[in-house]
């Protein structure tokens, strides 16, 4: 599949080498709001057209796919322009700013007879896999803890007065929204739609959360999610049950897995060596949906990007964190 991509982070590197070990894609086409930087990123990768505007780049019938990797509040704008022109869209976590968004993003998609995917990676791998089909061995769950937090470089900047896109609300910025999405997003693919959510979160000074725990009740348990951009933690994730514990080495990309039987103590090592570059997974996984034009996985994925987005737009809504896409 001929496909291009929009930002130029390190992310939109990784998506790029992802899909090149993946055999699946062909890297056609990139996009910047710099000229240099359009054409400096397309010369490394080969790519032959490189775009600095996301209208032009849309009406190129080189392209089918496009990776979307820009600021969070401009993800719904273009991708809209890309379904629009009939290509098939994967953006990058979190893929909207509120749900309102995502429902009518769906509905262009469908309309236009195109997919748009969540680009997720943890939920794609082995591991996770290996996790959902052994969940069973914990018995009864009566708690989890998630976290997922990691000190951001650009917090610094922060500190100094500066207002980085992630911890900007003009920008749909967070700490729950960037890292708490792979741990809400285990839980939810793991345990479902939660009955209540509640977050307790850091608020900054410019309107967004710099951290925050949010506590998730289903029948019998309560799942905890940790996340943060503005501190460190080197705990690992737990899933507890009643005959035993699963030990997650991280939320993404769950490169661990063991399970500790709480009547035996003895300790069973789960999980498998991944890719080093683990975006692979979803990359193939994408591809085939779209290639054997799989409705029920494509649906299974839509349902758990609904789901994960109104449990974020709650959280925000009960700590009268707004968006400027609000």
């Amino acid at each position: 599949m001929k496909f291009a991509t929009v930002g130029t982070g390190w992310i939109t590197e990784s998506f790029i080498q992802a899909a090149k070990l993946s055999e699946q894609y062909q890297l056609v086409g990139v996009h910047s709001r710099t000229e240099e930087k359009a054409k400096q990123l397309a010369q490394h990768y080969n790519a032959p057209l490189y775009f600095t505007d996301v209208d032009e780049m849309a009406k190129s019938e080189e392209i089918q796919a496009v990776y979307i990797a820009s600021p969070n509040s401009l993800h719904f704008e273009q991708t809209l322009t890309f379904l629009k022109n009939k290509k098939h869209v994967i953006c990058e976590k979190p893929i909207f700013s509120n749900t309102a968004e995502l429902e009518e993003a769906y509905q262009t998609a469908e309309e236009n007879g195109v997919y748009l995917f969540e680009a997720i990676r943890n939920i794609h791998t082995p591991n996770f896999k290996i996790l959902k089909e052994k969940l069973h061995m914990a018995g009864p769950l009566r708690s989890a803890i998630l976290p997922y937090m990691k000190y951001s470089s650009r917090y610094d900047s922060f500190l100094k007065g500066e207002e980085p896109n992630i911890f900007s609300a003009a920008y749909s910025g967070g700490a729950l929204v960037d890292l708490g999405v792979y741990p809400l997003y285990l839980a939810v693919c793991l345990f479902g739609e939660p009955q209540q959510v509640s977050y307790h979160p850091v608020v900054l000074r410019s309107g967004v959360d710099g951290s925050g725990t949010l506590l998730l009740n289903y029948e019998g348990f309560v799942c905890t999610v940790l996340c943060s951009k503005i501190v460190d933690s080197i705990i690992p994730c737990e899933i507890h049950g009643e005959k035993g514990t699963f030990v997650l080495e991280d939320a993404a990309p769950i490169s661990e897995i063991t399970f500790h039987d709480t009547r035996t103590k003895e300790s069973k090592i789960l999980g498998v060596d991944q890719e080093e570059q683990n975006m692979v997974y979803e990359c193939i996984n994408i591809a085939k949906i779209m290639e054997t034009n799989n409705l029920k996985e494509y649906e299974q994925l839509k349902d758990w990007s609904k789901i994960v987005l109104r449990i974020t737009e709650e959280a925000r809504k009960q700590n009268h964190i707004m968006y400027k896409a609000d």
